[in-house]
């Protein structure tokens, strides 16, 4: 591994195929990555439909990857040293090794090394994907507008930290009929942070979980706040459309330290029943504060 220019950006390289790879991986997003395969794979036959040349037309409209996060697909741990897969080529593996690849990957990244890097990375394995670059709430309504309306989506969201989660980043892709959403909500960012949070000089409330002033009593201590805010950002995103969120995975670090939740909605109950066959891979505790 070697650091090189990469279009205008110094990235680190991976000697593999000289494309840049993320060297800020914890340890503990493998554990993410293999919630993330295993989804994939256990909904392989339920894509399937959607590619079947004999189904009606309206359950025609093939399938589709979305990563908002992307980062460049190949990233280092930095407990180990280790050059494991991203979420793009963790997805795409799955797909393709249960038989039923997905007929389209949207990457985007606010990164244009990244985004691109991961599109290369997937065409070399043959896949068909599609770079976008910018924020989250910006690219996500490109991707949405090229979507076809009669397929089956599944997008991962996978930001650092809550601001980035915007809700109106969730909005958008709720407007898609058929969509499962796999989020990472970070739990660092609303424990250290929450005292500043909710404080009017900063928004990072207002863009996770907007009205959430009218909804939380502020005169409490800052655990029935953040509890408060989770409720009412939970009952947004069922608002939506989308059946109630059943659980939501904690995920700890080595020393127990509560990093983030995995946060799974669909508005199809078999999507709901594939996610409780696979969320707890480690026995760790569910939603809490």
């Amino acid at each position: 591994m070697f650091l090189a220019k990469y279009g205008t950006v110094i990235c680190m390289i991976d000697p593999e195929d000289g494309l840049p790879i993320a060297d800020d991986v914890h340890d503990w997003a493998l554990e993410k990555h293999q919630r993330l395969e295993k989804y994939v794979d256990i909904t392989r036959k339920t894509r399937a439909k959607f590619t079947d040349p004999s189904r009606p037309m309206h359950y025609r409209g093939g399938t589709t990857y979305i990563d908002l996060f992307c980062g460049p697909g190949r990233a280092k741990v930095i407990e180990t040293g280790r050059i494991v897969d991203g979420s793009p080529l963790v997805a795409f593996k799955s797909a393709k090794a249960g038989d039923e690849p997905y007929s389209e990957m949207h990457l985007a990244d606010v990164d244009p090394a990244y985004s691109a890097a991961a599109i290369k990375r997937i065409s070399k394995l043959g896949g068909n994907s599609f770079g976008y670059t910018g924020r989250a709430e910006n690219t996500v309504k490109e991707i949405v507008g090229r979507l076809n309306p009669n397929g089956l989506h599944f997008a991962f969201l996978d930001p650092y930290n809550l601001a980035n989660l915007s809700f109106e980043t969730i909005r958008s892709l709720a407007k898609v009929k058929r969509i499962d959403l796999l989020m990472h909500v970070s739990v660092q960012d609303l424990q250290r942070n929450s005292d500043r949070y909710t404080s009017e000089e900063y928004k990072t409330f207002d863009l996770f979980a907007p009205g959430w002033r009218n909804a939380v009593d502020l005169n409490q201590g800052l655990k029935s706040i953040r509890a408060g805010v989770l409720v009412h950002w939970k009952s947004l995103v069922q608002g939506l459309g989308f059946l109630d969120m059943r659980s939501m995975e904690l995920i700890t670090g080595t020393k127990k330290q509560r990093l983030y939740w995995l946060a799974f909605v669909s508005r199809h109950k078999i999507a709901n029943d594939f996610w409780d066959k696979i969320r707890n891979i480690s026995g760790q505790r569910e939603f809490g504060l």
